[in-house]
């Protein structure tokens, strides 16, 4: 069972990954296994470079926030294509897709959990780990 917030980073040094304690409004275990499995499929798929962000509460959008890169065009559908594919058998229905034409950028939402499955250059020019990392700012950190 997935305990609490995780932040999951793969690199080419090794992997690093931190457990935060479970928020008190975390919602029900349906959005933690739904990413038990997407975890389980993007690491199938050979996806590189997964970083898993907590954004309950955050956002209305979901629970995570997943953003991972393929080594190529090709790979990135194949990603996200065999992501698809195990949702639907996984029960979580039919995810809703963007930008699977070109394979640059594809996102799919899942529901509780929204995956980004970037090429390695496009990942790196829009950065959105960087703007959902960021302090909120309701905390009084940003100046």
């Amino acid at each position: 069972m997935w305990k609490g917030k995780t932040l999951t980073t793969v690199h080419a040094k090794g992997t690093a990954a931190r457990t935060f304690p479970k928020s008190p409004d975390r919602r029900d275990d349906a959005a933690d296994g739904a990413l038990k499995l997407v975890l389980e499929s993007l690491e199938d798929s050979k996806a590189e470079e997964i970083v898993t962000i907590d954004i309950a509460g955050k956002s209305a959008l979901g629970d995570y926030m997943i953003v991972v890169s393929g080594r190529s065009s090709r790979h990135v559908m194949a990603i996200a294509d065999h992501l698809m594919t195990d949702l639907k058998d996984g029960g979580h229905g039919n995810a809703r897709v963007e930008g699977l034409e070109t394979g640059d950028w594809v996102l799919i939402d899942g529901g509780d959990i929204i995956v980004h499955v970037f090429r390695p250059e496009i990942r790196e020019f829009y950065n959105i780990e960087k703007m959902w990392a960021a302090p909120d700012m309701e905390d009084g950190t940003l100046h």
